[in-house]
């Protein structure tokens, strides 16, 4: 899939192929309508010639010839004059090999007064031209292609008494300048200052979504306390915004389901504790009901004693199921403070060295340096440790070793209590911190489900580590230092 900034970017693309080709285009047009000029001029220097060959042709009729005196000259100076003058910008006039001009007209120049006088900057080219068609017998045209302009001159022979004489006639046919020029001047700019103004605002936009699209990747990559979806900034984009007050909506909606699917999960567990509950009661009630009659139908006070004993002892089981349960189902908010890992740890694990002698087993903790300092509830957080460290106790052969360690890793505080002993049965791995399953005999099967409630109350989980020996618990909660 493609995104913004490619797609925006093949636009610019497509509009610098525009440009590039319209301004080729314009190039194109203003040659060919350079060369068009050019091809009008030598029309109007072409056609001039011929009407002056006409009328010189009509003025020497009937005439056997004479001297080439100022009269004459004076006499073909009208004729060129009438010939050139339906021809705008045309100068021209007649010429004879060896006299030189005997007649020059430019009946369209647009001076102050009439002009008389040959172009003499131009003198030599038609000299040159009059000559190649006085000796060709056709008629023959000079171009001279300039920077600004291109210099047409055209002659052809003339038929009559006088020898060796021509008509010629010249023009300028501008290829830089003039309006066409200053059309293709204008285009040209308008083109550039548009591709110029296309690019920067594209490059704009790319430059403003990307960083407004950052900031919305930062925003949801910062860790959270809990799984909700973190609150999203607005970026001042008008469809980035919508999509952001989207995101956030739906944030406090899945964050207000999630607290109804947690209460719910809450009542379910509940729910299922009922069955389990009844069945864990009314064993510890059967054995005292039948130490009870036992008592009542023996004469014997030591019988007595010993059942009252057992007595006491179901009802002790029952205050710890009770007590228990009670833990699970009214786990209260955590109060997080300010604690000190390493004390905590080692004030945790203090509780339990003397149990943990009896056992024969060794206990000790590990807090990196980095992690001394967190904020969570001590006493919640205390009993979960406890719960786990209690399994680990029970469960660890003498001899083995018992390490309760932090560790930051990936913005979570991660606590561990890891044993060496025979690990977890895989029949039940799935099940551990369901309510009332228990590896041992004598146990509620409720402390691992206690310790689940207290990291999610904690806005964590707890789980099952994999390691290679022994067993190792988790509780991953949201990193908060001090």
């Amino acid at each position: 899939m493609r995104s913004l900034r490619s797609r925006l970017s093949a636009l610019w693309l497509m509009l610098a192929v525009s440009g590039a080709a319209t301004a080729y285009l314009l190039i194109v047009s203003f040659q060919q309508s350079a060369e068009a000029r050019t091809a009008r001029a030598q029309d109007l220097v072409v056609r001039g010639c011929r009407d002056i060959a006409d009328r010189y042709q009509f003025f020497v009729s009937g005439w056997r010839g004479g001297p080439v005196d100022d009269g004459l000259k004076q006499d073909l100076v009208p004729l060129v004059q009438s010939a050139l003058a339906a021809e705008p910008g045309v100068e021209g006039g007649i010429w004879q090999a060896g006299s030189g001009s005997l007649a020059y007209a430019y009946p369209t120049y647009e001076g102050t007064g009439p002009k008389t006088d040959l172009p003499a900057a131009e003198l030599s080219v038609i000299q040159q031209v009059n000559a190649d068609a006085q000796q060709s017998g056709r008629p023959a045209t000079a171009r001279n292609a300039g920077r600004s302009q291109t210099l047409i001159v055209h002659a052809c022979p003339l038929r009559g008494p006088l020898q060796d004489v021509t008509a010629w006639t010249m023009t300028r046919a501008a290829t830089a300048e003039g309006p066409a020029y200053t059309h293709l001047l204008a285009g040209l700019i308008v083109l550039a200052v548009t591709l110029l103004g296309s690019a920067l605002w594209l490059a704009w936009i790319l430059l403003s979504w990307s960083r407004r699209i950052a900031l919305i990747e930062t925003a949801l990559g910062k860790p959270t306390d809990n799984a909700d979806l973190p609150r999203l900034p607005r970026t001042g984009a008008r469809e980035l915004d919508r999509l952001v007050d989207a995101v956030n909506d739906a944030g406090r909606r899945l964050s207000a389901e999630r607290d109804r699917a947690t209460a719910a999960e809450r009542l379910a567990a509940v729910g299922r504790l009922s069955a389990n509950l009844a069945h864990e009661i009314r064993n510890p009630i059967a054995a005292m009901r039948l130490k009870a009659e036992n008592a009542l139908a023996s004469p014997d006070p030591a019988r007595k004693a010993g059942a009252l004993e057992a007595i006491l002892q179901q009802v002790a089981r029952l205050d710890a199921l009770l007590r228990d349960l009670l833990a699970m189902t009214q786990a209260s908010q955590p109060k997080a403070r300010a604690v000190d890992l390493d004390i905590f740890l080692r004030s945790t694990i203090d509780a339990h060295r003397e149990l943990a002698g009896r056992h024969g087993l060794t206990l000790r903790s590990i807090v990196p340096a980095s992690a001394n300092a967190a904020c969570f509830d001590p006493s919640q957080l205390q009993r979960a440790l406890d719960n786990l460290i209690l399994n680990a106790i029970q469960n660890t052969p003498a001899g083995g070793e018992i390490i309760v360690s932090s560790e930051i890793v990936d913005g979570r505080l991660l606590l561990r209590v890891t044993d060496d002993g025979p690990g977890i049965d895989a029949s039940i791995r799935d099940r551990l911190f369901e309510p009332f399953v228990s590896t041992r005999a004598e146990g509620t099967g409720l402390g691992l489900a206690i310790v689940r409630e207290i990291a999610r109350a904690h806005h964590g989980e707890a789980k099952l580590a994999t390691i290679g020996n022994g067993t190792s618990f988790e509780i991953s909660l949201p990193w908060q230092p001090s």
